[in-house]
């Protein structure tokens, strides 16, 4: 957030934590697939490349459903950052992305407070929808994150699996309305086994 001079304010852990709350609690929806969205993501693949320290980023993924066309979604862009290495990112990335709106999570992997760490930037419209997330990781150390294009590669190449991810996304977004982190959760048996059998494959 920032102050009435334009500059970064440092969060509090108490306001942290309730920005954290006000997060995971906001609707979402699944809608219909918008060819508009790999254009979304180049825009704002452009922009970041402006923003990140020259050299930093090693890749830039759009990840998630609006990644697989045809796939319905939450009209939300991800993008995987890879970088290599995230001091710049919280030091300098972090409070000009605040600054231009965004807002920003610095967390550990797993929910502890450990490495490997990553940031999130949330990008939002006018009138506060979300747009994009925003995921900057280190390029080592956190395979989980990468194990997202492997998903995003498959759904596009076996349309059935994506057509059944579709449904699970459409039940669990009915049996989940209000509650993004069980929403998440409940989709993790579904991307496991199919990264399993994009390995074995």
């Amino acid at each position: 957030m920032t102050d009435a001079d334009g500059d970064v304010e440092r969060l509090t852990a108490s306001d942290l934590a309730g920005r954290v709350r006000r997060a995971v609690a906001e609707p979402f929806e699944i809608v219909e697939y918008d060819p508009r969205w790999p254009a979304v993501f180049e825009a704002e693949k452009a922009h970041l490349l402006s923003v990140f320290p020259e050299g930093s980023v090693v890749r830039i993924e759009h990840v998630g459903s609006t990644a697989v066309p045809g796939l319905a979604a939450k009209p939300i862009v991800d993008i995987l950052v890879g970088v290599t290495d995230l001091a710049p990112v919280r030091e300098r990335v972090a409070p000009d992305l605040e600054a231009q709106g965004y807002d920003y999570f610095w967390s550990p992997s797993h929910g502890n407070d450990v490495p490997p760490f990553y940031a999130l930037f949330i990008k939002r419209a006018a009138d506060g929808a979300r747009t994009h997330h925003i995921h900057v990781v280190e390029m080592t150390g956190f395979d989980e994150q990468w194990g997202w294009v492997v998903f995003r590669d498959h759904l596009r190449a076996h349309p059935e699996d994506a057509a059944e991810y579709e449904r699970l996304k459409r039940r669990l977004a009915r049996e989940f309305a209000g509650d993004r982190v069980g929403y998440t959760e409940a989709k993790s048996g579904f991307i496991a086994e199919v990264l399993g059998r994009a390995a074995v494959g």
